[in-house]
């Protein structure tokens, strides 16, 4: 299940945020290949945040996911969302920044250390 969680410094109040679901749900779903019924986006908004020593409109956000995602996948990602981000709330796509996690990719540690 993906997961999309997304910050920013824009206040969202009276703000239609729903396109900004049905468009990073869309996204999300078509680009890692993962159907939208497992995707789950989150959108913080009002979040203290400076970027380039300033507070103008940023965001941040984080793509959690099990498998599918590779540099490809990495740069759709953040291309799509940062257009989505500036179509929606105005933040340029320079002042936003995606972290993208594969859990699959997680290496286990089975060794336990001796008290």
């Amino acid at each position: 299940m993906p997961c999309l969680y997304l910050s920013t410094n824009v206040k969202l109040d009276g703000v239609n945020i729903d396109p900004i679901f049905t468009e990073a749900t869309t996204a999300v779903s078509t680009i890692t290949g993962k159907p939208e019924q497992f995707v789950m986006v989150l959108l913080k908004g009002s979040v203290s945040l400076m970027f380039e020593h300033n507070k103008e409109p940023a965001a941040y956000g984080e793509l959690v996911a099990m498998g599918g995602i590779n540099s490809k996948v990495k740069k759709d990602l953040i291309d799509t969302i940062g257009t989505i981000l500036e179509n929606n709330l105005s933040i340029p796509r320079t002042r936003f920044f995606l972290k993208v996690f594969d859990t699959t990719l997680l290496k286990h540690d089975n060794n336990h250390s001796k008290l």
